[in-house]
């Protein structure tokens, strides 16, 4: 029997939904409350290196992913130029082990339903449109009461709730997210048929002008400036600045703005980052994924990063025949270097690009050679 007999998983996210199909699959009963109304069916595309593609297939839903996504294994850089020069095309570690893709990209909303659709299957209880308001603890278990006016009582609960997450506030943990100093635009577009896997142009307008195929049609392109206030644009002039911003690349970018319509996604999003450096547990209430750690998207590790805290959490309550506080302890202890490691060479990307360092002293080959070679070992 594995540790704990119920789970409330809070957040639907991808630490999330991986904890609990993890878990219910082992017979715990798992419930999931998630905040908004439904999986949202817009959205821009994720990055998921070799690492995520591992522990999707873990999840079995390898197949689901490798047909609505895009695999590739080579990273292309472009000079911003006239002509898009390409420079370099550097092959991919695969993180993930020889039989699987260096990375693939996908749209965000298709991924969180693949993976709701399989926790399901695997018989968690999934409720939208609700929050916790107070969880309450004893010696064994947890009370928590419910947005929705409901309640529950479980064995554990794990706070998957994001990078400004309420649980963690409601465990009295200090620690908020730090501004990384850049912000990143991002669009859903059709898939230029030259693109096929992602390339990047440092320079121009922008720190980072990049792009990845997340299907046979689409593709995802983002935008790195230095942070700043845009929640005063509407869609239209949000558009307009992608688009502005965007006329100083060319290739596969004329085709991006081109593109670019009143019905385009756009977002736009802080880079922010944190570790908490302590524990990431108090009682029976843990923390996972972007609730305990967030790093710029600058290595394209946060999913993978949270995938492997569900794997390693799981893994530890369902070896274990009793549960115990330091089964929580020794997950955070097997999870922290490795997190940190990651988060601290995301943000020493932007820092250099920041700094305007140049290539001679800024490794950005050989950190990242030191990142792919960690995280091709399991967690």
């Amino acid at each position: 029997m594995p540790a704990v007999r119920s789970v409330l998983i809070v957040g639907g996210g991808a630490a999330g939904t991986a904890a609990a199909i993890l878990l219910a699959r082992e017979g715990v009963a798992v419930e999931l409350v998630e905040e908004r109304p439904d999986v949202p069916d817009v959205g821009s595309g994720i990055t998921l290196q070799g690492n995520a593609l591992r522990i999707l297939r873990e999840l079995g839903v390898w197949d689901d992913v490798l047909a609505a996504g895009y695999p590739f294994d080579s990273l292309g850089i472009r000079l911003p130029d006239p002509a898009a020069t390409l420079v370099a095309e550097i092959p991919d570690v695969r993180t993930g082990g020889p039989d699987l893709p260096a990375t693939l990209g996908m749209p965000r909303p298709v991924l969180a339903r693949v993976l709701l659709d399989r926790a399901a299957e695997t018989g968690v209880k999934i409720r939208y449109g609700t929050v916790p308001t107070t969880l309450s603890q004893d010696a064994s278990g947890v009370d928590a009461a419910f947005a929705d006016g409901s309640s529950g009582r479980y064995d554990l609960v794990v706070g998957a709730d994001g990078i400004h997450s309420w649980t963690r506030r409601e465990l009295g943990i200090d620690v908020e997210p730090t501004s990384a100093g850049m912000g990143i635009w991002r669009v859903h577009v059709p898939r230029p048929t030259a693109v096929e896997r992602t390339d990047l142009t440092y320079g121009g307008r922008c720190y980072i002008a990049g792009y990845c195929p997340t299907g046979a049609d689409t593709m995802y392109a983002y935008l790195v400036e230095d942070v700043q206030d845009r929640s005063g644009l509407d869609h239209a002039e949000q558009i307009d600045v992608f688009r502005d911003l965007a006329s100083s690349y060319h290739g596969a970018w004329d085709e991006v703005r081109d593109s670019l319509s009143p019905d385009t996604f756009i977002n736009y999003a802080r880079f922010e980052h944190h570790v908490v450096p302590g524990a990431w547990h108090s009682g029976r209430v843990v923390l996972v994924g972007d609730a305990a750690h967030s790093c710029p998207p600058t290595i394209a590790q946060g999913a993978a990063q949270g995938f492997e805290d569900a794997l390693v959490l799981a893994e530890l309550l369902v070896a274990a025949d009793a549960f115990d506080e330091s089964l929580l302890a020794s997950y955070a202890d097997r999870r922290r270097p490795r997190a940190s490691t990651v988060v601290e060479a995301s943000v020493q990307v932007a820092r250099w690009m920041l700094d305007h360092t140049p290539p001679t002293e800024a490794d950005v080959p050989g950190l990242m050679r030191r990142i792919s070679t960690l995280v091709t070992d399991p967690a």
